[in-house]
């Protein structure tokens, strides 16, 4: 009798025990669109003031502990505009363009040099400031090979089709794969011609995506990972050339 009494007791506390760890549970807060906008939008203004470019053009972290980068300008000092989009797009100096240099359209074929990351713009204590960093793509200190034609500039319509097809789903847009704020922003920067990818490279600037000029709160080939993310892109281009629309392999 007495271990009958010993185990109704111990399945009392055990479940008292989860009860409580359930009521600690930290429950999953949605912040309104509106404000996500906000955030994004302040986080991006304080990144610019928190980092600079490398000799390299990369973008580099101001150390408090250290006085070897205090000579370097913060991001923000530099030609920058934001687009109505919220997009934010920031030029080196001139001597890292290229001179003529060859505009971009939004269906080039565009071969791009990148350190990309991402993060979640978030109020903590009233301090607003990008968190969750995550790297996209860097090519930089990976392969070393810039990345050529990327579906999240341009996705090709047999691309779309297979998808659809394979998972026989209503037909999805463009904006599954493809990233408007990286267009808009490359829009205002030209590419180099003639220049061999294997030359070492030197970074012409950043283009800053907030979340709603991104993938936003949408479902995307990603999944949602990158929902309410901003994306940050520290690039050079080599190369770019215009898409032949006629030819279905580049179509």
């Amino acid at each position: 009798m007495k271990k009958i009494l010993l185990g109704i007791a111990l399945s009392i506390v055990a479940l008292q025990g989860c009860k409580k760890d359930n009521d600690d549970e930290e429950e999953v807060v949605i912040v309104p669109i509106a404000d996500q906008n906000a955030y994004d939008d302040a986080a991006a203004i304080k990144f610019m003031d928190s980092n600079y470019f490398n000799d390299k053009g990369v973008i580099t972290a101001f150390d408090d502990t250290v006085t070897t980068d205090d000579n370097y300008p913060k991001l923000s000092s530099y030609q920058h505009e934001t687009l109505p989009s919220g997009v934010i797009y920031i030029k080196r100096a001139e001597t890292f363009q290229p001179n003529p240099g060859k505009e971009i359209a939004t269906t080039d074929v565009i071969s791009i040099m990148q350190i990309t990351k991402t993060y979640i713009a978030t109020k903590t204590d009233d301090k607003i400031a990008y968190a969750s960093e995550s790297t996209f793509i860097n090519n930089v200190t990976t392969s070393g090979v810039p990345s050529t034609d990327p579906a999240y500039f341009y996705v090709k319509q047999s691309v779309l089709d297979k998808y659809n097809t394979a998972n026989s789903t209503a037909t999805v847009g463009r904006s599954f794969y493809e990233l408007e704020g990286l267009q808009e922003g490359l829009k205002h920067f030209k590419s180099f011609d003639n220049l061999d990818s294997s030359t070492d490279y030197n970074m012409q600037g950043v283009i800053i995506v907030p979340s709603r000029a991104a993938y936003a709160r949408d479902n995307s080939i990603y999944g949602t990972i990158y929902s309410n993310r901003s994306f940050v892109f520290n690039f050079q281009l080599y190369n770019t050339r215009t898409r032949d629309l006629n030819n279905p392999a580049e179509n």
